[in-house]
């Protein structure tokens, strides 16, 4: 099942036209949700989203609230009808079809895909873990690398270049040649208590738990 502009249908009966700009432009948005009875963090999820859209300029319907998406979020997990408990939730916001590089509007449409997760709680993974810096290519540091859009050729540049060499990860640069993320996350680094993550300045994405992060581990009493 999938949730497109508020239609719950069958993924197989869902179509898209050619001409989506999200397709054609990459003028689209996304956020990736962990549902576990409810959308994990979903407030910050949502303001990313919004302020996301305000940065590309996208016209905010005035029903586009939280409880507004909440409920189309839950309506399709209702439809699918399965017996997980926690579902990968992907919503995508999109510029409605029209015109070139320059939009004949600024409204948008949207879609929410789902699907079951395996584990309802986080699990450690303790097996092997290398990680390589992919010098490939680098991102310029500005505001429009901060939100998340949907192009992600670096990210899958470098998922190619991490598994052709057999790495776990890699580690992204900026044109400063300084690390800023990793290709699918945040970077932090633990030492005396004290917490450090590149900041949003040199162009890291805008993550949604970075500050519930560095919390969460500067109250771990037995990290030294």
């Amino acid at each position: 099942m999938i949730n497109i502009n508020g239609s719950i249908i069958e993924t197989n009966e869902a179509s898209l036209s050619v001409h989506n700009r999200g397709l054609t432009y990459g003028d689209a948005v996304f956020e990736t949700i962990k549902v576990n009875n409810r959308p994990l963090f979903w407030e910050s999820h949502y303001f990313r989203l919004v302020s996301s859209m305000r940065i590309l300029r996208m016209e905010i319907p005035m029903n586009f609230t939280i409880e507004f998406l909440e409920k189309q979020i839950m309506d399709l997990l209702k439809a699918i009808n399965l017996s997980s408990k926690s579902y990968k939730v992907k919503l995508i916001v999109y510029r409605s079809e029209g015109g070139l590089y320059n939009p004949d509007s600024r409204d948008i449409e949207y879609i929410i895909t789902a699907m079951p997760l395996a584990n309802d709680i986080y699990v450690l993974n303790e097996s092997k873990y290398e990680i390589e810096l992919f010098k490939d290519y680098f991102v310029a540091p500005n505001l429009l690398s901060n939100i998340k859009t949907n192009n992600k050729v670096l990210n899958v540049i470098g998922s190619i270049f991490a598994q052709e060499n057999n790495y776990q990860n890699c580690l992204i640069l900026n044109t400063n040649k300084n690390v800023i993320e990793a290709l699918n996350g945040n970077v932090f680094l633990l030492k005396n208590n004290i917490v450090k993550t590149p900041p949003l300045t040199d162009g890291c994405l805008k993550g949604v738990l970075r500050e519930q992060v560095i919390k969460i581990i500067s109250d771990l009493d037995h990290y030294t």
